[in-house]
Formats: C-alpha cells, sequence, structure tokens
C-alpha cells in the first residue's frame, strides 16, 4: 500500500511554510492507515489564532475519521487552550513537530510541548524540493532574543539560534539541484543570524559565501529584515551581488518614535530613513516593503498622520498591515488600547496608502524588462516581488523567462516574452 501524505494547513510566515514540508517529508513514508490533517499555526494575531481554531473546527466536521494534530506557534505558546478543544487528537511544540519519528511513532501523550526557550541550536532539515513552488525557503535561523512590548512570537519560538553557513549552502545545493531557481533565507529574526555562532558572521557574510559557493543558483531573496541590524555586511551584499534581488521587507511596525518607543523596537524614524536612503544608493533600483501596526496603545491622530506619511517618505510599496490585537502575557495587552473603530479607520489609510504605491509602481514598470520565476499556468513573479502574467507562455514551472512588460490587469503585471 503506498503511504498517504498528510493534509497540512499553514498559517502565517514562511517559516512556518518551510517546516510544513519539513512535517510533509518526514510524514510522507509513513503509512498508518488513518489519514492524517496537521494543522500548523500562528499567533501572531488574535485573528490568526481565530481562523486556526475555525480550521480545526472545519477539519473534523469534514473529516471524522481523520487524526488531527496541532502545532506551530499558537500551540507552543497556548497547548492549554487548544487542549480545550475535542477536535483536537495530538498538540506537538515547535521543536516536536519537527523530530523525525514524531509521526512514525506518536508518543502516548496527548500534548507534548517542551520548554522552547531551553533550546539552543536549530536541528537539521533539508528538503528536496516545495510541493507547487518554483522558490523554496532555506531556514537559516530561529527564535527571536527581543522583547517587543505586542510581540508573543519568542514565546512559541525560543531564542535567538542560527544554522551553521556550511549547513545552509548545502540545504541550498540540494534545492538547486532539484531545480529551485529562486531561494528565500527565512527565519524568525534572520538579521540577527550568526550572533550564537563562532566569529559571529552576520547576515551579509552569509549571503556573499552562500552565492560564491552555489553559482548555479540563478535568485537569492531574503524575508523581514530588521531595520537595526542591517549592517554594513548586508548592504555590501545589495551592491556586490546582482543574484540577491532587489527587494527588501523591513520590520518597521511604525513611523512614529513616540509609538516605536512604546513598542520597545529598538529603531526610530531617523534610523528608517537612513537605511532606505544606504539601500537605495547602492541599489537604486530596489522596492522596499515594510509590516505597520496600525492602533497601537497610546497611538493618537499626531503619531497615525507620522506613520501613515513615512509610506511616502521613502516609498514602500509592498506593505502589510496589521490591526494592533493584544497577545496574552505581552505589556502592550495591559496599555491603554485605541478604540476598535478607529484602529480599523486607521488600518484602513495605511492600506489605501500602500496600495496607491503598489499601483503607481507597478504603472511605472510598464515598457521595462522583467526577470520572471513562473510558478503556475504562465504566472509568476519578477525580481521585484511583483506579479507576473507572460501571455502565451508553455514554460514550465521554475522556468526563468525574460520578458517585457506590456500593461496592468487586477494588478497584475502584463508581461510578453523576450526571445
Amino acid at each position: 500500500m503506498t503511504a498517504k501524505p498528510p493534509t497540512i494547513l499553514t498559517f502565517g510566515c514562511r517559516l512556518n511554510a518551510y517546516e510544513s514540508e519539513v512535517m510533509r517529508e518526514h510524514a510522507r513514508a509513513i503509512d498508518s492507515g488513518v489519514e492524517t490533517i496537521i494543522i500548523n499555526t500562528c499567533a501572531v494575531t488574535a485573528e490568526a489564532e481565530r481562523q486556526a481554531r475555525q480550521a480545526i473546527r472545519k477539519a473534523r466536521r469534514e473529516n471524522p475519521g481523520a487524526r488531527i494534530v496541532v502545532t506551530g506557534c499558537a500551540a507552543q505558546a497556548h497547548p492549554e487552550v487548544y487542549g480545550e478543544m475535542a477536535e483536537i487528537d495530538q498538540i506537538l511544540g515547535n521543536a516536536e513537530k519537527l523530530k523525525p519519528d514524531i509521526f512514525a511513532e506518536p508518543p502516548p501523550e496527548r500534548i507534548v510541548v517542551g520548554d522552547i526557550m531551553k533550546l539552543r541550536e536549530v536541528a537539521s532539515h533539508l528538503v528536496s524540493g516545495f510541493e507547487g513552488r518554483a522558490r523554496a525557503f532555506v531556514e537559516v535561523q530561529q527564535g527571536c532574543d527581543h522583547r517587543c512590548t505586542f510581540c508573543i512570537i519568542p514565546f512559541g519560538r525560543g531564542p535567538n539560534r542560527s544554522v551553521p553557513v556550511e549547513r545552509v549552502i548545502e540545504q541550498a545545493r540540494e534545492l538547486v539541484a532539484a531545480g529551485t531557481p529562486e531561494l528565500v533565507l527565512t527565519g524568525v529574526d534572520v538579521t540577527a543570524y550568526g550572533a550564537d555562532l563562532p566569529g559571529r558572521p552576520p547576515l551579509g557574510q552569509l549571503v556573499r559565501q552562500l552565492l560564491a559557493a552555489v553559482p548555479d543558483l540563478p535568485r537569492l531573496r531574503l524575508s523581514s529584515l530588521d531595520p537595526v541590524e542591517v549592517d554594513d555586511d548586508l548592504i555590501e551584499a545589495f551592491a556586490s551581488e546582482p543574484r540577491l534581488l532587489p527587494h527588501a521587507h523591513l520590520s518597521i511596525q511604525a513611523g512614529d518614535d513616540t509609538v516605536l518607543k512604546r513598542m520597545a523596537r529598538r529603531h526610530r524614524r531617523a534610523d528608517i530613513l537612513l537605511l532606505a536612503a544606504r539601500l537605495r544608493a547602492v541599489r537604486p533600483d530596489i522596492v522596499l516593503g515594510a509590516d505597520m501596526i496600525a492602533g497601537f496603545p497610546g497611538e493618537d491622530d499626531t503619531m497615525a498622520a507620522t506613520s501613515l506619511a513615512l509610506i511616502d517618505e521613502i516609498g514602500l510599496t509592498h506593505l502589510h498591515v496589521f490591526p494592533f490585537s493584544p497577545r496574552p502575557s505581552t505589556p502592550a495587552a495591559t496599555m491603554k488600547r485605541v478604540s476598535g473603530p478607529v484602529v480599523k479607520a486607521r488600518a484602513a489609510a495605511l492600506r489605501r496608502r500602500g496600495e496607491a504605491a503598489m499601483d503607481a509602481l507597478l504603472h511605472a514598470r510598464v515598457g521595462a524588462e522583467a526577470s520572471v520565476v513562473i510558478e503556475r499556468d504562465g504566472k509568476g513573479h519578477c525580481e521585484y516581488y511583483l506579479p507576473v502574467r507572460v501571455g502565451g507562455t508553455t514554460a514550465a514551472p521554475g522556468a526563468v523567462l525574460r520578458t517585457r512588460i506590456t500593461g496592468v490587469e487586477g494588478g497584475v503585471l502584463n508581461a510578453e516574452e523576450v526571445r
């Protein structure tokens, strides 16, 4: 009998997507005779947890005989909450879910969640590819040593732990050999990379060593960067490595100094402006994205306007907006909250400004050439992480096409292949 791979529902970040692929590889060779559904949760907002609980209930309704396993940051941070859900057969912590034998030999305990704060290294996991994707995530780092007042993720991921350079290169070589044209270096706090390794090699050094050691890798992308941790090494990597794509997503959160201080962020508005200027000085075509929180406790109209103005000041286009969501046991959860309708309105204003900036960027690309990785059905993303539809192509997923942008339709660039 051929083993049936588990169904995996993934919520949240790119690191979770990577870990879901690790779990898929560990579980695909196991034939327990029972359908398994794994829900890999996120804890970054209350809405993410609500969606996960909804998915758990739906999975049980539609699959009454399945074995339902819940894991991820929400399960790690709040195992007792999920333990009250009768729909769940087993709850695994973020470390436990990645053990190779966890699905072959399920523990007898229903809740298996260890103390993630005691972990001091990242386990090695090599994956041969990502199903249905033309890009793959490579884990280079885990955990976070910082304590932003709004964030519960350190308690779901543990302390900062880096993957040694040689293991990152090994993973990259395997993925490129499998035909993956684009890799994304990911983690919880990727710009903290190397702080716990001998010699403290920074992220920029990892990038340069990786590209030198894997010359056949066409494209390399980075996940979210903490502005205060972007150092000279990483700036130099953007300046000197054309295969490091001209797209940086910054964990900004706010553009007002008072709000940033209340968040316990380590950067200020001037730091963000300086970083954007430095990146554009060495890579004039770079596009910048950011995470922004709307309606943080204590934010008044002036502070909100200052954050809104930052979008235009530094040219943010790829914006991820989160209405403030109080997370249990975080300092921000006890601060005086902004009213719900105001939070909603401020989030909408940030999104509108971001959408306008994105629309302008899309139209500015018309007539230009773009390198597009095909993902499916002639669609993919170009080097600026803009969605592109290549007309008339029969190229298979993973193909890298040279194209010319001909127009914009529904927030997607239309292109034709340049032969």
